[in-house]
């Protein structure tokens, strides 16, 4: 088909919304590590540190499972079977995500030190089993990146014309870019926007097409041309041939390989485990329930609207393209032109931006975790795993592209991975659901199913394409029966076998283990998740998602669609006007959750961000006529004996101490000297002195060593006696680092009004001004007073 757009739209997209998406989540991740204090440790990279709410997983999540699958193959199956279509993508592909809400609840609660599934697999099932759920899981990262590319650069040629290779090296170029800067944290923040952004398009093409398009006239004239195509182009296993009817062989045959094969890309995919090891405790539950009926959304209103406008307006495809899944453009293109095939192109990109960064540190920490740390260098310090870590997404994201081009050769499309994905992947669900959820699970049971799942789904696939169709080619294994068959028989194969053998040979592990076995390098974390376990809640919330997860997802796959297959109903035009209204509320209300419950949840870090940002520059504005009219300038050796008369009424005065007399004895001089000050704010520094002059402050050290210096920093500063006196505020600080350089970045960081320190200090020297002090003076962009 000839492109649409110019080909400088392609390359403004691919370049330019893909540097300004990039430019745009690296300044919110450093908005937060400057004004709100957060470290970028190894753990944070991987981790977010462990504190995120239920509404950015939750639009995490909606954003994770938005695929390019998603935004076209849900239109392509609607296309070939009508309303019955986008049902099952939505239905098929949501439960999986509301039950993985489970998985969740039960990591937080048995191994909440872990940072991949596949550390659980190693003490769980050993050395061994091991390696091969580590394939598992990165082979399904593996086959999601490819989907994402496939997907985003069909759709980027189609519409453009760029090349089709050239547009799959350059789709993960801003990808590489802010999550090797930004971690699982940056991927947080490009999923929120994604996601909102979604919403927002999907609501603009119902807008168009359903109320203000003449093509289509309205949604009474959706339905009226629908029952035309119905009667012109009858769908074979529909009841009446119609589009209007969710009692659809063919759909449903689509929907259960959709589930089975869905749950391998959840349940085995790194990046939802990421999710939940990032959350709360109190959020794992809401974040995957809310997520996965706010995803529902999305497919189900998209290809409900630009899927049936493909049938309805007579859009005309070849099976190629089809496969490639351009049915969503095309209909986007030929229903509002260019300004529709410019919005699919931009969901499109940002939806493979998004998921692409998800799979990108998803890959990182498995390699970084589960190769590097378990078997080439156990004792790994923090910074060693962020540089293993940035090396992996660098080399994987150039992969994504050379994968891509590869499919492209061999002529496999979109439609042919999504479907047979399951067959690969579906054997690992139940030994890894197991190995978090029941105690007597086989570990040689388990490795056994996964393999043998894998073989017999294999072999079914290729068997059956084999004699039904007398050859294996990629169109006779994309047939709908040997994918069907490989799909159930390789995750039913592989449940069956975890099953039996464990009732046969059952084991009894120790949960508790995995708390201790597994290691976290960042005390401070280990701290905060110690404190926030709270067993009874979480043992509540176990039952609740199980009993919520598991409603939901019968309703959605058994009693709500059943109840129309059985009776083989038609909608009439009333009914379709009811469907399609679920369908724009469902999306209203999803696009206002994953929107504003974010916003709302981080209200506080909100705030304190602005108070920082625009206070801080008015602040330091008031004070500094103050300061400079009256503070000796930065460089000064001999300091006032006398009273010094200050017009501002706080002043914020940093004094370093490092336990000897003479730091003491400045701190009385301080108070001596802005005696007359209404409100004097003093800010006690303790620096425990570490070589390593990398920001990530002790990165290096171990977690008990690192608690350990700063617990004996904060018993030196407790032990200074203070003046209590009105208008005196004091405030200990304890840092790990070079003892200049800290404090020069303490007194930025606190906004200071002065540095106020001794001459000499701990150390022996006959200079009338040590070391430290005169890199302080000759440093910092602070006044400083030089007290004896």
């Amino acid at each position: 088909m000839d492109a649409i757009l110019p080909t400088n739209v392609g390359f403004l997209v691919l370049i330019g919304v893909g540097l300004f998406m990039a430019l745009t989540v690296t300044l919110m991740v450093k908005a937060e590590t400057k004004w709100l204090g957060t470290r970028k440790t190894s753990e944070w990279f991987y981790t977010a540190g462990r504190t995120i709410k239920t509404g950015l997983i939750a639009s995490s999540i909606v954003s994770a499972w938005t695929w390019a699958a998603t935004l076209l193959q849900s239109s392509t199956v609607t296309f070939e079977f009508g309303i019955a279509g986008s049902f099952w993508y939505a239905a098929g592909a949501s439960i999986q995500v509301i039950l993985f809400s489970i998985l969740a609840i039960e990591l937080k609660r048995k191994a909440p030190m872990t940072h991949t599934f596949t550390e659980i697999i190693h003490v769980r099932y050993g050395r061994h089993s091991h390696k091969v759920f580590l394939f598992f899981g990165l082979m399904t990262n593996t086959l999601v990146t490819a989907m994402l590319v496939l997907g985003g650069a069909a759709v980027v040629n189609s519409l453009t014309g760029v090349d089709i290779t050239l547009a799959a090296f350059l789709l993960p170029a801003g990808i590489i870019l802010y999550t090797i800067f930004g971690g699982l944290k940056a991927t947080f923040f490009a999923e929120y926007i994604n996601a909102g952004f979604i919403f927002v398009v999907v609501l603009i093409f119902v807008s168009v097409i359903y109320f203000l398009s003449p093509e289509v006239g309205g949604i009474s004239g959706m339905y009226e041309k629908l029952v035309e195509s119905s009667i012109l182009n009858p769908v074979e296993g529909n009841a009446l041939g119609s589009f209007l009817t969710l009692a659809s062989v063919g759909a449903l045959v689509f929907g259960v390989i959709n589930i089975v094969g869905n749950f391998g890309t959840v349940f085995v995919d790194q990046s939802y485990w990421q999710r939940a090891i990032a959350a709360r405790p109190r959020s794992a539950v809401g974040g995957f329930v809310i997520g996965g009926l706010v995803w529902f959304a999305i497919p189900f209103t998209l290809a409900t609207t630009l899927g049936l406008a493909a049938i309805a307006t007579g859009v005309t495809l070849t099976e190629d393209q089809i496969g490639l899944g351009l049915v969503a453009p095309t209909a986007a293109a030929y229903l509002m032109g260019d300004v529709g095939a410019i919005l699919i192109l931009a969901i499109v990109f940002t939806a493979v931006t998004a998921a692409g960064s998800s799979q990108l540190i998803s890959v990182s920490s498995l390699m970084t975790y589960d190769v590097f740390r378990t078997y080439l260098k156990p004792q790994a310090t923090g910074r060693e795993l962020m540089r293993i870590s940035r090396f992996t997404i660098l080399a994987f994201g150039v992969g994504m592209g050379m994968l891509a081009s590869l499919l492209f050769q061999l002529g496999v499309s979109l439609q042919y991975v999504y479907l047979m994905m399951g067959i690969l992947i579906g054997s690992a669900v139940a030994p890894i659901s197991f190995s978090i959820l029941w105690q007597k699970t086989n570990r040689y049971a388990a490795t056994l199913a996964a393999v043998t799942g894998l073989a017999c789904g294999v072999s079914i696939w290729l068997g059956s394409a084999l004699v039904m169709y007398g050859e294996i080619t990629i169109a006779t294994t994309g047939s709908t029966v040997p994918l069907l068959a490989g799909n159930v028989v390789s995750i039913v194969v592989s449940l069956a076998v975890t099953l039996i053998g464990s009732m046969l040979f059952p084991e009894k592990f120790d949960f508790a283990s995995l708390k201790q076995r597994i290691l976290l390098v960042d005390d401070r974390v280990r701290s905060m998740l110690k404190r926030d376990m709270d067993e009874r809640m979480l043992r509540n919330a176990s039952r609740f998602c199980k009993r919520v997860g598991i409603g939901v997802s019968l309703f959605l796959v058994l009693v709500w669609p059943l109840s129309f297959y059985v009776s083989g109903y038609v909608f009439t035009a009333d009914s379709f006007v009811v469907w399609v209204g679920l369908a724009v509320v469902w999306a209203v209300s999803g696009a206002v959750v994953v929107i504003a419950l974010p916003i709302i949840e981080a209200r506080g870090s909100l705030r304190e961000l602005a108070s920082r940002v625009f206070g801080s520059s008015t602040q330091q504005a008031e004070n500094e006529p103050a300061t400079a009219a009256t503070m000796p300038a930065r460089g000064l050796h001999d300091a006032p004996t006398s009273k010094v008369p200050v017009s501002s009424t706080t002043l914020k005065v940093l004094v370093p101490i490092d336990g000897s007399v003479s730091s003491l004895r400045a701190l009385e001089n301080v108070n001596y000297l802005f005696r007359d000050v209404p409100v004097l704010k003093i800010y006690l520094l303790y620096v425990m002195e570490w070589s390593d002059e990398d920001d990530e402050e002790a990165e290096d050290v171990d977690g008990r060593l690192s608690a350990q210096m700063r617990k004996e920093g904060s018993i030196v500063l407790r032990s200074v006696v203070v003046p209590q006196e009105a208008g005196r505020r004091y405030t200990r600080i304890v840092k790990l680092g070079i003892p200049s350089t800290k404090i020069i970045e303490t007194a930025k960081r606190l906004n200071a009004d002065i540095i106020a320190m001794n001459r000499r200090g701990l150390g022996n020297t006959d200079a009338p001004v040590g070391h430290v002090t005169s890199e302080v003076v000759d440093g910092a962009s602070r006044p400083v007073i030089l007290l004896d």
